[in-house]
């Protein structure tokens, strides 16, 4: 009995071994088909003075559908993946602004919006491009400005998800949607709830060329300051690089220092001004950062301006720029600086504009950089490709601006518009044609410098909040202003409390293909007859006809005697 015993035992272990093998293949059939991996970028969250706005979740988990889902059909389990080259600005407002129950949003971008793509910048999708900027900027706008309880991603165009969203397409096309009953595709994010980022800094970087003093002159020399505000704010964090807004300025203003820094390197032509460079943070936030900056320096330094020029947006222009101040056209001071830049844009074949916009002091809304020194009273005035000032968060750097629709040429004229026109006020030089910037001269602009710049900035993401203080583009700006200014600082400010930013902006997308659940019941069914008939051929074999039956025979019942 005993070895008859051990060998059933044997047998029927290995037949339950098999089983729970069967069982286990089963429940991950719809976990172990990955289509496949791709990176995403996160809608930003935020909060401006305790209001929530943005994405308020991260990690996802709900069936793949498409544009061409039925009507009516429940989408709160679903993430619906829609290319910005259909996109339905209508459907997006009205599931959005209407809080429409959704699983989520996955927005495809074509890889021109893409800072890691190197195509050449003057080939014909840039024209195709055009007309879907104003699109993606109002998505934009759409999405920051809402409050959205679901995770909201952005992806780029390439064939793999382009072969998920065809046969997504597909399904829902002859009625058979993504579900756990018919199968289909499964989005998958694992991430952990955002955190709000503590104490977020912003980091003003300033330099120095102090202008030359004649033996005796104890007087301060005034000084000219040359600003522009390098951080950014999109939809996604993790893409707001800003080639034109605002890396067309920061590019122009190390070429400015780098041409000054060759004149003021030899006595003999350094002028009687000082030059002061900052490239200031918090752009996007009223200028948080210029005004921290300010503040921060003596009574006597902010009096010994004469004037300042903010450069913002000026790498996408034709024939016009625009010069704008919030003092009148009368004052002595703006009638000085708008004469001396149309005279140098005249001769270089474009115009410039004025454009007047009072402040209000008591509105903490600020619209231009210049208006943070207007409100100190120093005169200053931004050099822009805008016409009008932009709403808050709006043109700060978002999905649309990238490398490809910034014409460096501009930057090139607008960099010699702004050196021509202060070497001449600085040196005197009032009259015409009087090119100290001459091409071919070594005070030349260079505009390899400037491509090589541009390409930096265009694929460095520059969101304030998540831009440490040694983030290492940060310190590459430090390092370049040391190189052509002196008495270069660093200055370290909290990001005002208005704002709240949060973590989170950039994860893996893995896309399941997933079996429906009447394939898995079919092939339980397979398995388990497969199973049944393998079990009874090993009795039969084994033990005998007989025993196979006496294993389905009920057993006799036992009288329980009782005393």
């Amino acid at each position: 009995m005993g070895p008859r015993k051990a060998g059933e035992r044997e047998m029927l272990e290995s037949v339950y071994s098999m089983i729970a093998l069967v069982f286990v293949l089963v429940a991950c059939v719809e976990l172990c088909d990955a289509a496949t991996v791709v990176d995403v970028y996160r809608l930003i969250q935020y909060d401006i003075s305790g209001v929530p706005f943005g994405s308020r979740l991260a990690a996802l988990n709900h069936h793949a559908g498409s544009l061409h889902f039925a009507p009516g059909a429940d989408l709160s389990r679903t993430v619906l993946i829609i290319p910005v080259r259909d996109l339905d600005i209508s459907f997006v407002k009205e599931y959005i602004t209407q809080r429409q129950p959704l699983g989520g949003l996955l927005f495809l971008l074509p890889q021109m919006f893409s800072f890691e793509n190197r195509d050449d910048t003057k080939s014909s999708h840039v024209n195709q491009g055009e007309l879907l900027k104003t699109v993606v900027a109002e998505l934009e706008q759409i999405l920051i400005h809402a409050k959205i309880p679901y995770p909201v991603y952005f992806a780029f165009e390439d064939d793999d998800i382009d072969a998920v969203l065809a046969d997504v397409k597909r399904n829902d096309a002859i009625g058979q949607p993504a579900t756990a009953t018919t199968g289909g595709f499964k989005l998958v994010v694992s991430a952990s709830e955002p955190k709000k980022l503590a104490s977020p800094t912003i980091t003003n970087i300033q330099g120095w060329l102090p202008g030359l003093k004649t033996d005796g002159d104890a007087s301060q020399l005034p000084t000219i300051a040359i600003v522009a505000s390098y951080d950014t704010f999109g939809a996604a964090p993790a893409l707001s690089v800003g080639s034109d807004s605002n890396g067309s300025g920061i590019v122009a203003l190390l070429e400015i220092a780098r041409l000054f820094s060759i004149l003021y390197s030899n006595p003999k032509t350094r002028g009687r001004y000082n030059l002061l460079f900052g490239l200031t943070s918090g752009g996007p936030y009223n200028y948080n950062g210029t005004q921290k900056w300010l503040r921060s320096f003596d009574q006597r330094l902010r009096e010994g301006i004469d004037y300042a020029i903010c450069l913002n947006s000026i790498g996408s222009w034709d024939n016009e720029l625009w010069i704008h101040v919030s003092k009148p056209p009368e004052n002595a001071y703006i009638k000085q600086i708008f004469e001396g830049f149309s005279n140098v844009a005249e001769e270089l074949g474009f115009e410039v504009g004025l454009k007047h916009k009072k402040i209000n002091i008591s509105n903490p809304r600020v619209a231009w950089e210049h208006e943070q020194f207007s409100r100190l009273r120093v005169t200053a005035a931004t050099l822009s490709e805008l016409l009008t000032a932009p709403e808050l968060l709006e043109r700060t750097g978002g999905l649309v601006d990238s490398r490809h629709f910034v014409n460096e040429t501009a930057i090139v004229r607008s960099v010699k518009l702004v050196a021509e026109s202060l070497a001449r006020h600085i040196y005197g030089h009032q009259g015409k044609n009087i090119q100290i910037f001459a091409d071919d001269s070594v005070l030349a602009v260079n505009p390899s410098y400037i491509r090589s710049w541009l390409d930096l900035l265009s694929r460095t993401p520059r969101v304030a909040p998540f831009l440490s203080k040694n983030d290492p583009f940060i310190m590459a700006l430090k390092k370049e202003l040391e190189d052509h200014t002196n008495e270069v600082n660093v200055q370290h400010e909290v990001l005002d409390g208005m704002f709240t930013f949060y973590d989170s902006t950039k994860a893996r997308l893995n896309i399941y293909q997933v079996a429906s659940v009447t394939f898995d019941l079919l092939l339980l069914l397979v398995l388990g007859s497969y199973l049944i008939v393998l079990f009874s051929f090993l009795v039969i074999t084994t033990r005998g006809l007989d025993d196979l039956i006496s294993l389905f025979r009920r057993p006799p019942s036992r009288k329980v005697k009782t005393a």
